[in-house]
């Protein structure tokens, strides 16, 4: 016990100090021949099957020799690339679910730039998202897809689902924020605080789109520490191994590829969501219809991460509440945001939790 307490002497700071300097040096000579082509991601293969301004759906390439028979559609978030669900091999929610069968499409938002706008939320919900969906139902020659709705996409899931119920077989969303007015924690819901305090006229009146390096600079300062300084620190941690190291490069250059946001459509999602809560409050409105989460009838599946600073796991567990169907399912991973992407025991649960409901609804 007393020895726990004991001062390290000289000779034991020498030592880390000198273990310290082999991990850099190591390191040193690990970056010095890697090069950007290095850091690969999103490579299980794909085929473009529909394209539409800067919008791109992809079919994921199955892996088996009969695909279930309605495909799953993966609407990612706006604010971020969605080659996170499929990161690298050994850890890519896509390449899982191919393997267990699911015949899987994404859609890639592309990267705004001014031509862009003014667009609207119609136009990425009513417009995009529709004409992905029809043109999976038109391919396949079937009247209902499967639908996963991550992030900000498990938003406008939500609001096509309500509002397109004919076309959905099954809704999934994951990490999804539903009550953009939950109390958060220590730690957990700063974003949807400061969000509530923004003025986006001034932002959109200012920038025309938002800048992708405002976003990712907000976000970092929600864990102000542990994002710019610890993960760095450790990050000596991983120089002396060529193949962590690549996977801290690739978390690196996919966190900071944030496409900037098409002005009207953050303008609109910022004051509606959260700021209003209008979609637990039933006042929003899509092309003047509105979005009634009460007609969401179909069968649901909302998975969130246990320890989501971004979307506090309220948020998304509200769901329950709001939406008509009687067959509900929530489930919650041991994980942050990133976690549920990236971490190898999610990586294990999660892809056969989606298949195996997908499947029991056939």
């Amino acid at each position: 016990m007393a020895a726990a307490n004991v001062p390290p002497t000289v000779n034991d700071l020498m030592e880390e100090l000198a273990g310290i300097n082999r991990k850099v040096l190591a390191g040193l000579e690990n970056l010095s021949h890697l090069h950007e082509d290095d850091i690969q991601f999103g490579t299980t293969p794909k085929d473009e099957i529909y394209r539409e301004d800067k919008i791109v759906l992809y079919r994921y390439r199955p892996v088996v020799e009969k695909p279930f028979g309605v495909p799953l559609l993966i609407s990612y978030a706006l604010v971020n690339r969605p080659y996170m669900v499929d990161l690298q091999e050994d850890r890519s929610l896509v390449r899982n679910l191919l393997k267990l069968g699911i015949d899987v499409y994404l859609i890639d938002w592309g990267y705004p730039g001014p031509t862009e706008r003014w667009l609207t939320l119609e136009d990425y919900i009513d417009g995009y998202l529709d004409n992905c969906v029809d043109a999976i139902r038109t391919r396949h020659g079937i009247d209902q897809i499967n639908l996963l709705g991550i992030c900000q996409g498990g938003v406008f899931s939500l609001c096509y689902a309500a509002t397109h119920p004919e076309k959905i077989k099954n809704l999934i969303t994951m990490v999804a924020p539903v009550d953009f007015h939950v109390k958060g924690t220590a730690g957990c819901g700063l974003l949807n605080s400061w969000c509530q305090s923004m003025d986006p006229d001034l932002m959109v009146d200012a920038f025309g789109n938002v800048p992708g390096d405002f976003m990712n600079f907000g976000y970092l300062m929600l864990r102000p520490f542990q994002l710019n300084v610890g993960k760095y620190v450790n990050m000596l941690d991983v120089l002396e191994d060529e193949a962590k190291l690549l996977n801290f490069l690739r978390m690196e250059k996919w966190i900071f590829d944030s496409p900037d946001q098409a002005g009207e459509a953050w303008r609109r999602f910022i004051k509606e969501f959260y700021q209003k809560n209008a979609l637990v409050n039933g006042t929003f409105e899509l092309g003047g219809r509105r979005v009634d989460l009460e007609q969401i009838r179909m069968p649901v599946l909302n998975l969130y991460a246990e320890e989501d600073h971004l979307v506090p796991p309220a948020s998304s567990i509200a769901l329950e509440r709001h939406v008509g169907t009687a067959d509900y399912t929530v489930r919650g991973f041991p994980a942050g945001h990133i976690g549920m992407y990236v971490s190898g025991k999610v990586q294990r649960d999660l892809p056969p939790t989606i298949a195996d409901w997908l499947k029991a609804r056939a």
